[in-house]
């Protein structure tokens, strides 16, 4: 009796074996999918006869994946990811995974794996203003040369045009949200040297502070190049190069 009680003892701690403690993985250095139906191998070295199982679908590029979701589909299934980097998004890209060559090479895409980059946590509209919680740090191989480095840079801009959830935020995303519309009248000043001029004109398109903007005096119909200070407002001469260098200045040091 004694004996069929171990027996059943031991084979319940066997078959329990995998919730407790799982086969120890790593994530990727290059979390890639070629399939559109990324699985735990896609995402973890040594996944073993894991690998094949599924965790999500991807049918654009990229995929922004939970990675608390994803800690927990690996201990599902027998695998245990610590997640040490306290990751909260794990963003997997399309193509096929690059070989893996040994020595230096290897080293050099491990550095890379461990890049933090800014990726946007749900789906933008053109226009749409960038909030906090719209961005998230995930792991990627490498970040893009115009990828800010500081969610600061990205905050309070507005969207250029639809950006899709999980992918990389780039400088060239966005912009100074829009004070003039095409069609406005603006008032185009002009201060230099103790003189002081303004006119009125027509907003050619739409542009947001720091941006040039064509404006159209309304009275002899010429088209001018001018920097928007303001809603209804925008500026020429040094006080508008000056504004223009203020903004590039700001762009750059975001990188």
């Amino acid at each position: 009796m004694k004996t069929k009680t171990f027996l059943l003892a031991a084979a319940l701690v066997s078959l329990a074996g995998p919730a407790i403690a799982g086969r120890p993985v790593t994530l990727k250095a290059d979390t890639a999918n070629a399939t559109g139906v990324v699985t735990l191998g896609d995402l973890f070295d040594d996944a073993g006869a894991a690998a094949a199982t599924p965790v999500a679908g991807r049918s654009g590029a990229s995929v922004s994946l939970d990675a608390a979701l994803v800690q927990a589909a690996a201990r599902r299934a027998g695998l245990d990811w610590a997640n040490a980097e306290g990751l909260k998004k794990i963003v997997v890209h399309g193509g096929p995974v690059a070989p893996q060559a040994g020595g230096a090479q290897a080293a050099a895409s491990a550095a890379r794996g461990n890049v933090e980059v800014l990726t946007y946590a749900r789906s933008l509209t053109a226009g749409e203003i960038v909030q906090p919680s719209d961005l998230v740090w995930a792991k990627m191989a490498a970040a893009p040369a115009d990828s800010p480095s500081d969610a600061e840079a990205v905050i309070g801009q507005a969207a250029k045009r639809p950006l899709r959830a999980g992918a990389v935020v780039q400088a060239r995303d966005v912009g100074a949200a829009q004070v003039i519309k095409a069609g406005d009248i603006v008032t185009v000043s002009y201060d230099a040297d103790g003189v002081s001029l303004s006119m009125q004109g027509k907003a050619m398109g739409a542009a947001g502070v720091g941006e040039t903007l064509a404006v159209q005096n309304t009275a002899s119909k010429k088209i001018v190049q001018t920097v928007v200070t303001g809603p209804g407002q925008a500026a020429v001469g040094p006080a508008a190069d000056q504004l223009k260098a203020a903004t590039r200045s700001a762009r750059y040091a975001a990188r």
